[in-house]
């Protein structure tokens, strides 16, 4: 069972006891959440993709950290005109647990 979620526009495919870095939610350490897009959502032969039976499903997680991703370097330079740039850049990430995937099935 695994669901495909939607969090900081990327999606990611989850399933209970994953471990996902998403960008950062506003959230403290050991706090639950519930994310509330989600996309598709596959157990056994069932597939969901209609958005009024994936408002039944729920995601729920813990967020575990909030790490920072790795450094990215941006250089730029104009030959022959002295002209050089450095920027660097690290993303802050939310590392969540998926704890469970509940669905309302009648």
């Amino acid at each position: 069972m695994y669901a495909v979620i939607e969090t900081g526009g990327k999606q990611y495919k989850v399933a209970e006891g994953d471990v996902v870095q998403v960008e950062r939610l506003d959230a403290a350490v050991g706090t639950s959440v519930e994310i509330p897009a989600i996309r598709l959502f596959v157990s056994g032969d069932t597939v969901i993709a209609d958005a009024q039976e994936l408002a039944k499903v729920k995601v729920h997680g813990t967020v575990t950290g909030h790490p920072r991703g790795r450094k990215v370097h941006v250089f730029k330079i104009k030959r022959r005109k002295n002209y050089r740039r450095s920027r660097g850049h690290r993303q802050e990430l939310t590392e969540l647990r998926i704890t469970r995937i509940e669905t309302q099935q009648q």
